[in-house]
């Protein structure tokens, strides 16, 4: 007799009220949830198209109380234009080489690491991360993941960390040196993400959440078409 398969319960909880690291004077709230077991792929695709992001073991989403400025948003990749900066990027910086590791932390990624948390973001908490936070940040995922290390003549100069989609990829977190020389490959890695899905026929590049009055986060505007998820619904958004 054929027993139809049951499908585990996902449950969701709502995280406790803390100071949002991003805009002052707000206040941040998550709804989370854990990602496990054999269908642990399947749930954080799903998550995924309604705007969530994975963090370790878990995806979550912002719920904050008064406040709605993150917009979780993805690059169309086929309809993707590069402007004229951006070819001079994508062209300055084609002599990396670029490879797909496993997500196994090394001691060369994190010095790396260390070196531009504390260039770029000394006022933020992950610049107090040690080789054990940085370990549990890139091996502690339960869904496929890459590290992908991007070498001039054998240097690491920069590295991104992703999770492989079944409709593109999910560009969870880069860093890159601090040289003059680099200044540009966040950039850079943004477009080699967009080349990458265009060249296995993905349309989606996703690259977290915009929030237009943060810094930080305001530059995912250079990259149009863009298409932000609001209200549970995928559209396109207006970046002027």
């Amino acid at each position: 007799m054929r027993q139809d398969r049951v499908k585990p319960k996902v449950f969701f909880y709502t995280t406790s009220p803390l100071a949002c690291p991003y805009l002052d004077g707000q206040v941040e709230r998550r709804i989370v949830t854990e990602l496990s077991g054999k269908d642990a792929d399947a749930l954080h695709n799903a998550l995924s198209k309604g705007g969530f992001r994975r963090s370790h073991f878990m995806a979550y989403s912002p719920v904050c109380p008064n406040c709605s400025a993150c917009i979780p948003v993805r690059v169309d990749a086929a309809q993707f234009v590069f402007s004229k900066n951006q070819r001079r990027s994508a062209k300055r910086f084609s002599h990396l080489q670029a490879q797909f590791c496993e997500p196994i932390a090394t001691q060369e990624q994190f010095q790396l690491f260390e070196k531009y948390q504390h260039g770029r973001h000394t006022d933020g908490d992950m610049a107090s991360m040690d080789f054990f936070d940085y370990r549990s940040m890139v091996e502690e995922t339960p869904v496929e993941t890459s590290i992908v290390e991007f070498r001039d003549q054998g240097k690491l100069v920069a590295a991104l960390l992703l999770d492989h989609l079944d409709d593109g990829i999910s560009a969870v977190y880069s860093f890159f040196s601090n040289d003059n020389a680099y200044s540009g490959v966040g950039n850079y890695m943004v477009l080699w993400c967009i080349q990458h899905v265009r060249e296995n026929a993905l349309p989606y590049v996703y690259l977290g959440y915009l929030i237009k009055e943060c810094r930080k986060m305001s530059y995912k505007q250079r990259y149009t078409p863009l298409e932000g998820c609001v209200d549970g619904l995928w559209v396109a958004l207006d970046t002027d």
